[in-house]
């Protein structure tokens, strides 16, 4: 890409690359002129030095809490557990009764603390730093508390757990073997390998939504217009790291021959050569019939199911 073409950048094809990368997720907190606990939901945090001990989170100008945090004189920042993606949206979003809804209680400089985060930075604050369509915060850490415990992460606009951040740096490797689990009203949409059997749609990458390469590419030459919705499961195999995708797709126009839409009662009585694929389509069977689904890590062998945490 030209330095033209960056200057003239698409705004919404910027944010997706940044998708790209996974990040952790926090609530930055702070009282308000009038004694008000004031917060919002962030993934711009970073550390910034050791010696003073300084961390800076990003807070976009638009926001209605601006105000507030660019003239409080303490805030703190807590890194969100798995288990608090309610907390996550809460933050997020425009309820007036935030602080009503969640459990806090007050911290140095009467700063709100929230209860249960993975870890907790109470900072003072030490600089505000223009930077286009956001002002950075940066706080010199004057408390700290921290836990055990699995971050909740955030990545191409979804939530996810710690070992999902595994399946998208898996998914991005150079030896990877990318599936996807289509669904659709009738079942799930299986690829005939001209042998009798049957297998998941795959690639060696994932390519780009709409697009003409990897898994993307595969699924649009089956006629297939699917939507990705998350990491089923990841595991390694002989032949290198294997990431499933889940996702739906309606029922295509044109047929493509080597499709067949297996129906859920007959997935778990498939036959599957594979005998990674013949579990992971098992594992789709169960958790679909009760509609609770989770993420596999480990190998094609052995491993472990995690709840999912999905987006609000």
């Amino acid at each position: 890409m030209s330095h033209a073409d960056l200057q003239t950048m698409d705004v919404r094809r910027f944010r997706d690359g940044l998708g790209c990368y996974p990040t952790g997720v926090t609530v930055v907190t702070a009282r308000d002129a009038e004694g008000q606990p004031r917060g919002f939901t962030a993934n711009s945090f970073t550390s910034v030095s050791l010696d003073p001990p300084l961390v800076s989170v990003c807070l976009a100008k638009t926001a209605h809490s601006h105000g507030v945090f660019s003239a409080s004189k303490a805030f703190a920042i807590h890194v969100l557990s798995e288990a608090q993606k309610d907390i996550s949206s809460l933050f997020a979003s425009k309820a007036a009764d935030k602080f009503e809804r969640c459990q806090w209680t007050n911290g140095l400089a009467a700063v709100p603390l929230i209860e249960n985060s993975l870890a907790t930075f109470e900072c003072e604050a030490w600089q505000r730093v223009d930077a286009g369509d956001h002002t950075i915060l940066i706080g010199r850490v004057v408390g700290l508390e921290h836990s055990a415990g699995r971050p909740l992460g955030y990545c191409r606009g979804a939530y996810v757990g710690y070992q999902e951040v595994a399946a998208v740096n898996a998914s991005g490797s150079g030896n990877a073997h990318i599936h996807a689990l289509i669904e659709t009203d009738g079942g799930v949409w299986l690829v005939k390998n001209g042998l009798g059997g049957y297998a998941l749609p795959g690639a060696a990458r994932l390519g780009t939504s709409g697009g003409s390469e990897g898994l993307h590419g595969v699924l649009q030459d089956l006629g297939l217009h699917a939507t990705l919705d998350f990491v089923f499961s990841v595991y390694e195999d002989a032949q290198g790291p294997c990431v499933i995708y889940r996702g739906r797709a309606p029922l295509p126009e044109r047929l493509d021959p080597r499709l067949h839409c297996v129906e859920l009662k007959d997935l778990a009585q498939l036959g599957v050569a594979d005998q990674a694929t013949a579990s992971v389509l098992a594992r789709y069977a169960r958790e679909r019939t009760e509609d609770s689904f989770g993420i596999y890590v480990g190998d094609a062998q052995s491993g472990a199911v995690s709840p999912l945490a999905q987006a609000s």
